[in-house]
């Protein structure tokens, strides 16, 4: 069985494209992405993995429209990958934005139809394409409706309208872990409340319904065993996901051991229960977008320091921060890393700077 990469939008027609494929076809790798640069990055890293893998596979792209330019590099990626590395690959597009219409217009794997919206789109090619079990069909096809309802704004579609905007805020406050540090675990996450969303739509007042359940929604995905409040849990959640990623995020400066992150915010709450739970670890480093930096330890090293070091910032012993000058946006926490350890290496190299033990804290 063929892998399926399919990159898909950020939004709840995105999401949802995601969600009917799923429950037609089991081998897929899946991609989400914001329109701009980080469209070109996605798409590159599903070339890293079919030059990697080496056997012939699919592209599918969909609620997201490529420029002509990006329609023409792909499409002459994919054939690079058939004539030099003997790898067929299918690609496909499945839009609804006028924007694309250039690139539909030249390219016959670009599908633009702006009558529907991507999701429905997406449903249609896989009746045409796959088949769907008699139960998964029974909840998709009215909850395709309700995304098409909303995404292209039908609100004479009442009850299906009402119910695809608190769908659709479902997914814009469904913020509670990283996109970039663990899309998958966010990824899956979004679409474990979307089926649950689908399967209360047919329920009384189910717009009313799934606004007030929400939040129920969000801590039973979480909650292991004792029941908490949603920070707490979702915070041992995002600690866990943290601990299993250690091998790629561990970084040393000066014979520290620290931890990291990207974006993952609540530095405060979330570093110090990452620091609690794994005590190897002497300091916790979550770097933003913006190249803002925010540290924590636990009395093991002073923090200020290393803000001083790095950044010119500064703070208390246990929590400190500052602003990375140079710090370039990424969308991929491997190219994060690459720039925070350029900045630990100057450091290191660089005479005359601070010199500290644990006991100066």
């Amino acid at each position: 069985m063929n892998t399926i990469h399919h990159l898909s939008h950020i939004d709840l027609d995105g999401y949802s494209c995601q969600l009917v494929m799923k429950e037609a076809y089991e081998n897929i790798k899946f991609y989400n992405a914001n329109y701009g640069a980080e469209v070109g990055e996605r798409l590159n890293e599903i070339l890293e993995a079919l030059k990697a893998n080496k056997k012939d596979a699919s592209v599918l792209i969909t609620d997201l429209n490529l420029t002509m330019d990006e329609s023409k590099w792909i499409s002459n990626e994919i054939q690079k990958l058939k004539d030099y590395d003997k790898i067929t690959i299918k690609l496909q597009l499945l839009d609804h934005h006028g924007s694309g219409q250039d690139s539909a217009n030249k390219f016959d794997w670009y599908l633009l139809d702006t009558t529907r919206s991507a999701t429905q789109i997406t449903f249609d090619y896989v009746n045409e394409n796959f088949s769907l079990s008699p139960e998964a069909m029974a909840w998709i096809k009215p909850y395709v409706a309700i995304v098409d309802a909303v995404d292209l704004w039908h609100q004479e579609k009442h009850d299906a309208f009402e119910y695809g905007k608190v769908c659709m805020r479902l997914v814009t406050e469904t913020r509670e872990l990283n996109r970039v540090m663990f899309s998958n675990a966010d990824r899956d996450y979004k679409h474990a409340l979307l089926f649950e969303a689908a399967q209360m739509l047919p329920l009384d007042n189910s717009n009313i319904l799934l606004d007030e359940t929400i939040h129920a929604l969000k801590k039973n995905y979480f909650k292991k065993d004792n029941d908490d409040t949603l920070d707490n849990l979702a915070t041992a959640f995002i600690v866990e996901l943290l601990g299993a990623a250690k091998a790629d995020k561990t970084i040393y400066y000066k014979g520290y051991k620290g931890y990291l992150s990207y974006a993952l915010g609540n530095t405060s709450i979330v570093g110090n229960a990452f620091l609690t739970t794994y005590d190897e670890y002497d300091f916790i480093v979550d770097v933003g977008p913006r190249g803002t930096m925010s540290l924590r330890a636990s009395n093991k090293v002073n923090v200020s320091l290393i803000a001083k070091e790095w950044a010119g910032g500064g703070g208390h012993p246990n929590a400190s921060g500052g602003r990375l000058s140079g710090f370039k946006e990424q969308f991929r926490y491997d190219k994060v890393k690459r720039q925070i350890q350029n900045v630990i290496d100057d450091c290191e190299s660089r005479a005359g700077t601070l010199e500290y033990k644990k006991e100066d804290t």
